[in-house]
């Protein structure tokens, strides 16, 4: 990729699937990696693996949710490379499959605070320092195609990457005049740890009616936030890219339409019956 070398990122939620991916394409394109995870030791390891070839790399442990933690890996960015050119916030959690009436404020607030503020922050850090400073660089933000429709679960999780949306839109246009680009990705169905061992089973079933008929690999996301980190998509501000194996674009009420291929009667029982019940006095 063109103008990565000898750069540097930070790279948020650097510990899980997707971030572990992303730290270890992005030291492979010569790009100094500042790796931030909640669990210093998590991010320490993804560093340790990286190989012998790559360019060096430092592990932070940081609460990207708080201004502290933002701060703090910014600094030690500066003071390790002496520069900080791209961010790829990348940060999330899942937060649990609740019906909506039982979805609590601690459980919304926590994911809001992670998903949504968490950019936020990343994002306006970055603006800060670009200010201060005089440079430029470009941005990613951890979107989904949950941020696209709506579902019936993962509320709170839906609702933060509709959110993150209106942050990568806003902030391209805020950066364009200083020629800071943002951009978004919004993985498919990825099977990562953030929905635990279950999800990955249910997510695998799914991921079989997309246009590809298979899930994807954190790597095939890496490799798209890699270009838009890169001198490659200099033209390329504002967008959404959708990484998911066509299953956005799919009619799901017809023939080969993904989830309307299914007996939607298991999903909707329970709220069916949920409701009746309610009606009998």
């Amino acid at each position: 990729m063109n103008g990565l070398s000898g750069t540097v990122a930070v790279v948020t939620g650097a510990g899980g699937g997707l971030g572990a991916a992303a730290v270890a394409r992005l030291a492979s394109e010569g790009v100094h990696v500042v790796a931030v995870d909640l669990n210093e030791e998590t991010a320490a390891k993804v560093v340790a693996a990286l190989p012998e070839n790559a360019a060096a790399s430092v592990a932070v442990g940081a609460d990207v949710s708080t201004s502290e933690g933002v701060a703090r890996y910014v600094d030690v960015a500066l003071d390790r490379f002496g520069a900080l050119d791209h961010h790829f916030l990348n940060a999330g959690i899942a937060g649990s499959l609740a019906d909506l009436t039982d979805v609590t404020v601690d459980e919304w607030d926590r994911v809001m605070a992670v998903n949504l503020r968490g950019p936020f922050l990343g994002v306006q850090a970055a603006f800060r320092h670009y200010l201060t400073t005089g440079t430029t660089g470009a941005i990613v933000v951890t979107a989904s195609i949950a941020g696209l429709r709506g579902s019936n679960d993962l509320l709170a999780y839906t609702t933060s990457k509709h959110g993150t949306l209106g942050l990568i839109h806003g902030a391209a246009v805020y950066g364009g005049p200083i020629g800071v680009r943002v951009n978004g990705v919004a993985p498919g169905i990825v099977p990562t740890s953030i929905f635990g061992d279950a999800g990955r089973a249910d997510m695998e079933r799914r991921a079989r009616t997309s246009p590809l008929r298979r899930a994807g690999r954190p790597e095939e996301i890496a490799g798209t936030v890699a270009f838009l980190l890169s001198d490659d998509a200099s033209y390329i501000t504002g967008e959404i890219v959708s990484i998911d194996g066509g299953a956005n674009i799919q009619n799901t009420n017809r023939h080969g339409g993904g989830a309307g291929l299914w007996n939607p009667a298991p999903v909707d029982e329970a709220l069916v019956e949920r409701h009746r019940a309610g009606g009998i006095h």
